[in-house]
């Protein structure tokens, strides 16, 4: 966070999945307070706009500058600004260019957490990610679309680690993500797609990486959906026998002795 003296501040907060009750209690007080709101409108559960006295931008139809002016302007003004983007802000979320503007402007910021789409998707799974013996590594990555992805972070590479993956904005490329994951993971590897995860429109696919492909089609998903792959997706389905030490009566930390 960078600070200086300006009265106002502008805060760039994690709505959260979808579901309006999704998102962390400073979050929506900040939305409460907030005179400027703009939103990630092809993303965000419009029901966490409702009831606000504020000044509404949907972000979808304008470009960077037009973005960081209405935020110029508002501060101006002395308002408290909200940046609300889907999920959390730490990955994919575009914040980073927009800081950099505000850092040129000299404009103070602040984020806010929110909780991912990819922990929504685990928890309509009814599991944890990570499981003893299993696997330990949560990998959260996308397939190179417009985007670049670094040579060294292909999927190809990644999937010879055998880690719990969470891929995203990939689903429509899923052949490709398929074709580049094998060649790490063995066919039969479980996979689970998850379309917008916590909304009341989720719907869930299971397969392994030679089928989920086709499933996917029949489904009709074609965007706004996770993709999970790794053994550790049994755990939804059956049980692994696999258990950590925490509870275990014969471990002993400061609070167990």
């Amino acid at each position: 966070m960078k600070k200086n003296l300006n009265k106002s501040q502008v805060y760039f907060v994690g709505a959260g999945p979808g579901d309006p009750e999704l998102i962390t209690v400073k979050g929506q007080k900040l939305l409460r307070k907030a005179k400027v709101v703009i939103y990630a409108g092809s993303l965000v559960n419009p029901a966490l706009l409702k009831g606000l006295k504020t000044k509404i931008f949907d972000s979808a139809s304008m470009d960077l500058d037009e973005i960081v002016g209405v935020i110029k302007k508002a501060v101006k003004r002395g308002e408290l600004v909200v940046r609300l983007h889907t999920g959390d802000t730490s990955f994919y979320s575009a914040i980073t260019e927009q800081i950099e503007r505000l850092q040129e402007l000299g404009i103070s910021y602040e984020v806010v957490p929110g909780v991912s789409s990819a922990l929504a998707g685990a928890a309509a799974l009814g599991q944890e990610l990570t499981i003893p013996e299993i696997s330990q590594t949560v990998i959260f990555t996308r397939l190179e679309g417009r985007t670049p992805v670094p040579k060294k972070e292909r999927l190809s590479g990644l999937a010879k680690h055998q880690a719990t993956l969470v891929i995203f904005l990939s689903v429509g490329m899923i052949n490709k993500v398929t074709a580049e994951l094998m060649e790490g993971y063995p066919k039969n590897t479980p996979v689970v797609v998850i379309e917008k995860a916590s909304w009341p429109q989720q719907k869930i696919v299971r397969g392994t990486l030679t089928t989920i492909a086709g499933l996917v089609e029949e489904a009709g998903i074609r965007k706004t959906a996770l993709i999970y792959v790794g053994k550790a997706l049994c755990a939804s389905e059956q049980a692994m026998g696999k258990e950590s030490k925490l509870y275990h009566k014969d471990f002993k930390h400061e609070f167990r002795k």
